[in-house]
């Protein structure tokens, strides 16, 4: 059976000492300021474009001649360079969602640092808990071990590391390993196929009628300090002079609200994880909608001319939106079915919340919060909303927007017919 070359990331959190923290910290503000020298020196360029070619000559100049440049490895460097250029190369690609490249705020932006030569990084197992890695510019560190990596120990998967990158959340510096192994084709899935609606009140119902729901994800005590804190800042912006920095009073609380935020998505990621998981391990074909997140979640605030409605209502079910995280589900389902021999499928999303699935009447009063009750006198099916809405993807497979798996397993899906549950 011919094999495939199967790419992952493994994250781990780093040990770091408070000098080789300050280290990191330093590369990373060069790595972002040379993004911004780059795309200067690019878009505000006179006469001719610049080059690849270009650019590196430049990049090498600026590490002569500025000294502060030099904190960041040469191999970092172009890593930013060949970054830069992708950036605008998703720009212009007609099928890439992609916006043209801008510079980097400091104070948004995440601080990021590229090892691209894996060998670099001289991976070791130092015990049951713990490697080492070396990092440029910063020593040998110590990482969690939590997973065994392609190549490093003996008796382990097979594979290579190709390389790296450092990412700082707020808890702190993690690396983000790069790996490759060859693994054989998947045999074909031999689950069932099932429509999985993603919605606010429950986060996915399936077309068999099982749903899977999570609580949410900050205790009540935490969601009580997370608050507290967005209050003390409030405070703390409006006594500070106007056009004046952050004082480190207000850096402090804007670190506590970004811990607590960012437990919630370390939560909400476990969550989705696991759930994938299951779905990938059930199910053959898993049909979804083709949503367009971006424009469901656009402000309805509008114009002075032309305001908007329920403004505060839409906000809040943006935020319910965003904090279900849709698309990340579907790209965690998408890898994890491809890997089982399974498919992904993606439907039209128009009329399946608004049509019964038993006898294909439509009528948007039939739906009320999260019951359905068919209005059709003929029918008269009433159940819950949500799994109403998920048999209508399940049977939409037939009129396929895309597939994400086994190509043979999309063109069936294709020529599948509508099915009545």
């Amino acid at each position: 059976m011919e094999g495939a070359r199967q790419a992952r990331a493994h994250v781990a959190r780093l040990d770091l000492s408070a000098a080789q923290v300050a280290v990191l910290d330093g590369q990373a503000h060069t790595a972002r300021a040379l993004w911004n020298l780059l795309h200067e020196y690019c878009t505000f360029r006179q006469g001719r474009l610049a080059t690849v070619k270009d650019c590196d000559t430049a990049i090498r100049q600026a590490r002569r001649e500025i000294d502060w440049m030099g904190q960041l490895p040469a191999q970092a460097a172009q890593a930013v360079l060949k970054t830069y250029w992708q950036a605008w190369a998703n720009f212009f690609d007609p099928g890439h969602p992609a916006g043209r490249p801008t510079f980097k705020s400091r104070s948004r932006s995440r601080l990021a640092v590229d090892v691209p030569q894996a060998r670099d990084l001289q991976v070791t197992r130092v015990n049951r808990r713990w490697g080492a890695v070396s990092l440029p510019k910063v020593g040998r560190v110590r990482f969690r071990w939590t997973r065994d990596l392609p190549g490093v120990t003996r008796g382990g998967p097979a594979g290579r590391i190709t390389g790296a990158r450092l990412v700082k959340d707020a808890f702190g510096w993690q690396i983000v390993f790069r790996t490759e192994r060859q693994v054989p084709a998947p045999a074909a899935h031999p689950g069932p196929g099932v429509g999985v609606d993603r919605g606010v009140t429950v986060a996915l119902a399936l077309s068999d009628g099982t749903m899977r729901e999570h609580g949410a994800w900050l205790r009540d005590g935490e969601r009580q300090r997370l608050r507290r804190l967005e209050n003390k800042s409030a405070r703390q912006r409006a006594a500070r002079p106007p056009r004046q920095p952050a004082s480190r009073r207000l850096a402090r609380t804007y670190d506590r609200i970004a811990r607590l935020r960012a437990t919630a998505k370390r939560r909400a990621v476990d969550w989705q994880h696991r759930t994938t998981t299951e779905l990938a391990r059930t199910y053959g074909v898993v049909v979804v909608e083709d949503l367009q997140i971006t424009t469901m979640v656009r402000s309805a605030t509008g114009t002075i001319d032309n305001p908007g409605r329920n403004v505060r209502q839409k906000a809040g079910l943006n935020r319910s939106i965003a904090g279900e995280a849709w698309g990340r589900t579907v790209t965690l389902l998408e890898y994890k079915i491809r890997d089982r021999g399974g498919l992904v499928v993606k439907v039209p999303a128009r009329w399946t919340s608004q049509t019964c699935h038993r006898c294909g009447h439509r009528d948007p009063a039939a739906r009320d919060g999260i019951r359905y009750a068919c209005v059709n006198p003929g029918c008269g099916w009433a159940g819950h909303a949500d799994t109403n809405a998920a048999i209508n993807i399940r049977n939409a497979a037939g009129t396929v927007v895309s597939g994400r798996g086994d190509l043979g397993a999309a063109r069936s899906a294709k020529r599948q017919p509508p099915r009545a549950a």
